[in-house]
């Protein structure tokens, strides 16, 4: 019988590789199992790239199952080699603890960790940092050989610019993590990305190694995200996409999804959002019949600020993003104007009163006085959302919003802060 959640997966470009695809659809057939995923603190936030194995685990959990979250309080301290080019730089137990406070918020905004039936969230500094260097090597350092992790492909990339033997004992360390879910939380099947397929076939073989009786477990990757272009998925101009909102803003947030091109926006709606099928096939009728619409975009933005953000902050992205498109910046607050305006052109101008010409002149909005009069005089420049056309007008500390900033329009689209010093 074929398994309803697998084909989902399929369906939605999310099953890159499985070390045993029968195995694992007939025990998803036959029972409700635990599975885990895991994320080193290797920050404070994760970032939209991150997310797509724990959404994956999330549709394990909406079928029944139980996902286990584990948080790498001890990986962490070490640093996945995996395809990186060099070696990461080292964190203290204080910057591991507070990021892994950090990443603990964002689960709980992805999962319920309430009841017996809730996921669970575990932290392999809880066994790992209690195991001593000679307890590891005599209890796991010998279970295998250099030859087999050498021919990692994780590890194998790093061998001409050279890999440490801290790093290189990373995969250890992850086995062992797996081989602990397995014996006390019976964990059935690891979630990672494609870059953890080394790691996660070193799990499976630590636990055939440590089980006398078959063992059943499993490893599931997933794809990388790309664009239709080839290139990589969750950046800006500004960065990466996080999920933390000082980081990256909810309305930062929201046009990231917002902007996604046509050819992307399907595959992306599949990754991220738990929209149903019929509902993902009809938007991508209206991308292909009706895309100055722009539906499937409205759609994807607003389920990811819903399940990153909440619906609070959805509605206050959407404020602010009519605002900007009628230029009715009046309606919105000073932290509102200072989200939507962050990535626009500046110029900073001391705290002194001045004529709306030599302003706007100063501040490069017009090019000349000429031109600034004519610009004032057709209703083309307005001061954080009021028009004005009096040449006399006099820019003071009335147009200083938080005595800081003022946002000056030219013409519909033009908009430029001018930061007062």
């Amino acid at each position: 019988m074929t398994n309803g959640l697998l084909e989902d997966l399929k369906w939605r470009g999310l099953l890159y590789q499985q070390t045993d695809e029968e195995g694992l659809e007939k025990v998803l057939n036959e029972e409700k199992i635990s599975l885990y995923c895991g994320v080193d603190p290797t920050a404070d936030s994760m970032h939209i790239g991150h997310i797509v194995p724990l959404l994956t685990l999330r549709r394990f959990a909406l079928h029944g199952h139980r996902p286990i979250l584990l948080v790498g309080g001890a990986t962490g301290m070490i640093g996945d080699p995996s395809f990186r080019a060099d070696e990461r730089q080292l964190l203290t137990e204080e910057q591991v603890e507070q990021n892994v406070s950090g990443l603990r918020k964002q689960f709980e905004r992805l999962f319920d960790f309430n009841g017996e039936s809730g996921a669970v969230l575990v932290n392999n500094n809880d066994w790992v940092g209690k195991m001593s260097a000679i307890d590891f090597l005599r209890d796991y350092g010998k279970l295998l050989s250099v030859n087999y992790m050498l021919a990692k492909e994780n590890v194998s990339s790093r061998l001409e610019t050279g890999i440490s033997f801290t790093e290189f004992s990373y995969m250890l360390i992850q086995g062992l993590d797996f081989n602990h879910l397995y014996n006390n939380f019976g964990c059935r099947v690891q979630i990672g990305g494609s870059d953890q397929w080394g790691n996660i076939t070193t799990g499976l073989e630590i636990i055939r190694k440590t089980h006398e009786e078959e063992t059943k477990a499993f490893g599931i990757t997933i794809p990388l995200v790309t664009k239709a272009d080839g290139t990589k998925f969750g950046k800006t101009a500004g960065g990466s996409v996080w999920l933390d909102a000082t980081k990256t803003s909810p309305y930062e947030f929201y046009q990231f999804w917002i902007n996604t091109a046509d050819a992307d926006v399907i595959k992306y709606l599949k990754i991220f959002t738990f929209l149903d099928r019929e509902t993902i096939e009809a938007l991508e009728v209206s991308v292909q019949e009706e895309p100055h619409l722009r539906k499937a975009q409205l759609a994807l933005a607003e389920e990811m600020m819903r399940l990153i953000h909440g619906e609070e902050a959805l509605e206050q992205a959407i404020r602010i993003s009519k605002a900007l498109f009628s230029g009715d910046l009046k309606a919105l607050t000073v932290g509102e104007m200072k989200d939507a305006f962050k990535d626009v052109p500046t110029s900073e101008m001391e705290k002194v009163d001045k004529n709306i010409v030599d302003f706007i002149v100063e501040a490069g909005i017009s090019s000349s006085k000429r031109q600034a009069r004519e610009d004032v005089t057709n209703g083309a420049i307005s001061l954080n959302g009021e028009r004005v056309t009096d040449l006399a007008y006099e820019v003071t500390a009335a147009d200083r919003l938080d005595d800081a900033f003022t946002i000056v329009r030219r013409g519909k689209k033009n908009y430029k802060m001018v930061k007062f010093i």
